[in-house]
């Protein structure tokens, strides 16, 4: 290992297939989502509530469809990435900002060629002087144009902060610490798994939030 972040690294070779956890659960067969079992009820019910929060938070009822997938595919590849030999989609920004990108530019789209007054309202929040009102424009510009960024490296960050942490403690244990190691690592494993739940709900929520600005 070269330094701490090649763990990260992709594997090259021949019969590398490093992106194929992302699109995995895509080619599951149809009778997977709809047999009625324990845990397929436990996934629809939690994607039905997520569906009506989503409904609160917006104006429209078709958006919930396109972040209820996001967040399931964010999900899978979260937890896809604690197993071992699976490479981390989700850790590297080529793919966490490829989404919020699409996305962000999406809504940017739509909004400035479909609601042009409504963008340029929200350019001026209400009571704001007319002195400072230039500035504003300046500074929700730019905080505009800085979210897809900020998703994209909120969900790299805290997907690689774990696996680091991990990584750190397998290489500097030794035999008499590896029992204390592997109870360590049982804890950090569930507090990944969180972290796994809690960032793909966070990059929906905040979609949403911002999608609701148009």
């Amino acid at each position: 290992m070269n330094n701490l972040f090649s763990v990260f690294d992709p594997s090259t070779g021949l019969f590398s297939m490093n992106w194929m956890s992302t699109i995995t659960f895509t080619t599951l067969p149809l009778s997977f989502w709809t047999l009625k079992t324990k845990t397929n009820m436990i996934i629809n019910n939690m994607l039905l509530s997520l569906s009506n929060e989503i409904k609160m938070l917006t104006k429209t009822k078709k958006l919930s469809i396109i972040m209820v997938s996001m967040f399931m595919l964010i999900l899978i590849n979260n937890l896809m990435g604690l197993f071992p030999y699976i490479f981390t989609s989700t850790a590297h920004l080529s793919c966490s900002l490829g989404m919020a990108l699409t996305l962000w530019l999406s809504m940017m789209i739509y909004g400035w060629t479909k609601k042009t007054n409504s963008m340029f309202c929200h350019l001026v929040p209400i009571g704001t002087p007319s002195m400072l009102m230039p500035f504003m424009v300046m500074i929700e510009t730019i905080s505009n144009i800085i979210r897809p960024g900020s998703l994209a490296v909120r969900l790299s960050a805290n997907m690689i902060a774990g696996h680091i942490l991990m990584t750190l403690l397998g290489n500097n244990s030794t035999g008499t610490m590896m029992m204390f190691i592997m109870w360590l690592f049982m804890g950090l494993m569930m507090f990944e798994m969180a972290v796994a739940f809690i960032q793909s709900y966070v990059f929906m929520t905040l979609s949403t939030l911002y999608s609701s600005e148009i």
